[in-house]
């Protein structure tokens, strides 16, 4: 390398602030950022054929690692054709690096065909972005992105890199590539710990933990704190990622049924929130309050959104005297026998879990079980869909797969898979250790559900039709073959807890679809 180009330097800043993946899928925009990587053998660049599985990958790299991986995107459509995912990253709050090619610097004022306005979509995104214009900027503007996306909280930070930017030399070689300082956590706010022991120790007080605070630690405390208080300990219904099995407490999860969860909750006086948001109903319903929460209900929010949560439970637990853990008893569920339902999904899977697999979770109402039939199951991490956009389990699997090296098991609902199953491909490719479950029940049935909850009754075959995925039938194991998965499909609980050994006991990617009962929720 005889001279260095705005790719370069920005590929070093990576380098130097040990962000080590990218998740691509380039266009002509970012080919000398393509042509760097074989300068900088360091970062390992994972070809996603689709830009919503690079976003999501990303995502679950984050989850995992708790560090950014970088994406690589052509244009705005490519930003947006991955917008959806970093819609659920955002949710998450994980650092993402979003590096966006666009047209050279001087091409803008032709308006070609790709042109677009990028800071726009990226604003949308509700994090960091800035258009990098001159390639000695390239490196600062990086390790700055880099800094911006650990927050605190995490954050979706967009670069935008001319072509030209990128292909331009520097005109100078820094002696040193920036390193990114990182934020560190808040402090916990006196006043508001001072009022959530003033609610636990007086008053019917639910906890509700979520985000940062639900690794094996923090939960433990958070249990102690219940346990001493004879308070409710609840998770959130869609956790970023979530330590359980054996061992580990396990909190009441909020239900996602916003009737249900108002019933949770209806005798509560005081809510103390830990890294988790006021619930809110996922949808508005006709005759269905928007916030769960009863309107007497105090909300003590002690743990916000970039606080350190582990000093608050400390604290907390100091302050109210709280015991020992209690260690939870109870076994994993029986290997089940006979038809594919949704609780004999759940046992085969809780019952065949081998130690320290991720999962990612999917299900949506065929996984509606996992939760309650995991709890003893051996140590795992659970990954859910944050932010309600569909698509993102694959996506999810494979990002935490090359982050943590561990076996993923993803359960993905067959609707949802469709939209990102080009990440099959991407997992075969990089022999990532990760079971696909996929469920097949032919149908919407989440929105059959909320079609009855709504109101929205028809009663003719065309309302019925929009919601069945049946015509013609989804082939999902020759899909998982045609992208490079072995593949196997299962009718019964026994063939699936024996796919399910065989998949952990084998090295790469393996597919095993499970038909389930039409429309069976």
């Amino acid at each position: 390398m005889t001279s260095l180009n705005g790719a370069h330097a920005l590929l070093a800043t990576l380098r130097a602030n040990g962000l080590t993946t990218c998740f691509a899928n380039p266009g002509t925009s970012e080919m000398h950022f393509v042509a760097g990587l074989d300068d900088v053998p360091e970062v390992r660049a994972i070809l996603c054929l689709f830009e919503g599985v690079a976003t999501g990958a990303a995502d679950g790299y984050a989850r995992v690692t708790r560090q950014p991986a970088a994406t690589l995107l052509h244009l705005g459509p490519g930003l947006a054709n991955g917008w959806a995912n970093l819609h659920n990253a955002r949710r998450a709050n994980v650092p993402v690096l979003n590096i966006v090619g666009d047209h050279a610097t001087y091409h803008a004022t032709y308006d070609a065909p790709l042109q677009s306005n990028i800071e726009a979509l990226a604003s949308t995104l509700e994090g960091w972005h800035r258009r990098t214009t001159n390639p000695d900027d390239v490196a600062s503007d990086t390790s700055e992105a880099i800094g911006a996306a650990y927050g605190p909280p995490g954050q979706i930070a967009t670069l935008i890199l001319p072509a030209d930017v990128s292909w331009n030399e520097l005109s100078t070689t820094p002696s040193k590539w920036p390193v990114a300082s990182r934020p560190t956590l808040a402090a916990p706010d006196q006043r508001e710990l001072g009022r959530a022991i003033e609610a636990l120790r007086t008053r019917r007080t639910a906890l509700l933990v979520g985000g940062p605070a639900l690794d094996t630690s923090q939960l433990h405390l958070a249990q102690r704190i219940a346990a001493a208080t004879s308070s409710k300990f609840m998770v959130e219904t869609f956790p970023t990622i979530m330590e359980r099995g054996s061992g580990v407490a396990t909190p009441e999860r909020l239900i996602y049924v916003a009737e249900f969860a108002a019933a949770q909750l209806k005798d509560i006086d005081a809510l103390v929130l830990i890294g988790a948001r006021d619930p809110v109903s996922f949808f508005a319903y006709p005759n269905v309050a928007s916030v769960i929460r009863a309107p007497n209900c105090e909300l003590i929010n002690v743990g916000p959104l970039g606080t350190d949560t582990s000093a608050v439970l400390s604290e907390l637990a100091d302050a109210l005297d709280a015991g020992p853990f209690a260690t939870p008893v109870g076994d994993a569920p029986s290997v089940p026998t006979g038809e594919l339902t949704t609780q004999s999904l759940a046992a085969a899977v809780a019952s065949t879990l081998p130690e320290d697999v991720v999962v990612s979770d999917e299900s949506n109402t065929a996984g509606v079980h996992f939760y309650g039939a995991s709890q003893f199951s051996p140590r795992h991490s659970w990954m859910t869909l944050t932010g309600g956009a569909i698509g993102m389990g694959l996506p999810l699997a494979l990002g935490a797969a090359v982050g943590s090296e561990r076996r993923v098991l993803a359960l993905e609902a067959d609707g949802s898979m469709m939209y990102t199953l080009q990440a099959l491909w991407t997992m075969a490719r990089e022999s990532l250790d990760v079971t696909v479950v996929g469920l097949s029940n032919r149908s919407y049935a989440v929105l059959n559900f909320e079609r009855q909850r709504v109101g929205a009754m028809g009663e003719g075959s065309t309302s019925q039709r929009m919601l069945e995925i049946d015509d013609p039938t989804l082939d999902l194991c020759s899909l998982a073959k045609g992208l490079g998965v072995p593949s196997v499909r299962v009718t019964t609980a026994e063939e699936l807890v024996v796919a399910l050994r065989r998949s952990y006991a084998t090295p790469g990617p393996m597919f095993i679809e499970a038909i389930l009962p039409k429309g069976l929720s």
